[in-house]
């Protein structure tokens, strides 16, 4: 069943001086299975939301409604919630604190209350799922390279089997190479785990090329919600927020404005260059 949030605010520091209204009446529906991207600048109130996900943060207002229950009722299992609805956060280091990379990543099956045998297998399968070689295994996680690591905290949560997996900013940091290793393999993880995928992102280019909706916050609200077409179609709003659109978009726009007869809401790399090499043939059949 979907995450709901039914007229969700989050208020910082209510009724001081420094008050900040950090979500501002959200209303949305995270269907299952979905690859969702999130944007917005840089205090648009993304962390907040995917923390509001799996009760990190108690809303100011609102509900919060998952497998059709209010997370906040008194009698709801908040810890099984956490299993069901994971977070990476941006800095692995947030996340790992054992002496060697599974330890680390059977710290949450074991805390389901897991037989010891389903724990280990759950590990080395997550492990695997992420792409980390055998030779890491019993590596203490922090001499991992900044690439490692992410798997390995993404390796921690899915080991857990949940229903939903946000991960927040997970290519912060790594050059172009690895940032594709890590957005192809959550593309992956969700092709085989079947779960929704929420991936906050400041790449206009990566939400572009991955997501299949895109939410894009700005001030605490929800501004705009749509394919990845139709959000980048809304070139202009984009600007005036200081978000942009994706590379490819950029350029199908300027291609357009040239006078050239191109669909300038194409926002991935093999959508651009069917367009541009249908107008080299149409434009070299006119000469």
């Amino acid at each position: 069943m979907p995450i709901i949030l039914n007229h969700v605010n989050c208020i910082y520091e209510e009724g001081t001086t420094m008050e900040v209204a950090a979500l501002k009446d959200v209303n949305l529906v995270l269907q299952d299975e979905q690859f969702i991207g999130l944007i917005g600048h840089t205090g648009s109130g993304k962390s907040t939301l995917v923390q509001h996900l799996n009760g990190l943060i108690k809303p100011t207002g609102g509900e919060i409604y998952f497998n059709g229950e209010d997370i906040h009722d008194d009698d709801f299992d908040r810890k099984k919630l956490r299993s069901q609805v994971g977070l990476v956060f941006q800095y692995p280091e947030h996340q790992l604190f054992e002496v060697d990379v599974f330890s680390d990543v059977c710290f949450g099956p074991k805390n389901l209350g897991l037989p010891k045998k389903e724990v280990e297998l759950r590990a080395y399968e997550a492990l695997k799922m992420v792409g980390l070689e055998d030779e890491f295994f019993y590596q203490s996680p922090f001499d991992l390279s900044g690439g490692q690591k992410r798997r390995v905290a993404i390796a921690g949560v899915i080991a857990m089997k949940p229903q939903v997996l946000i991960l927040d900013e997970p290519t912060a940091g790594l050059d172009p190479k690895g940032r594709e290793e890590i957005l192809n393999m959550i593309r992956d993880l969700h092709e085989k785990m079947k779960c929704t995928i929420i991936l906050v992102s400041h790449s206009m280019d990566d939400v572009a090329d991955y997501a299949e909706r895109i939410i894009v916050m700005n001030h605490g609200e929800v501004f705009l919600d749509g394919t990845p077409k139709e959000v980048f179609s809304h070139k202009q709003e984009l600007e005036e927020i200081g978000l942009a659109v994706p590379t490819v978009t950029d350029i199908m726009h300027q291609v357009k404005e040239l006078g050239y007869p191109v669909d300038e809401s194409v926002t991935t790399l093999s959508d651009a260059t069917d367009a541009l090499v249908n107008l080299y043939h149409n434009v070299k059949g006119t000469i």
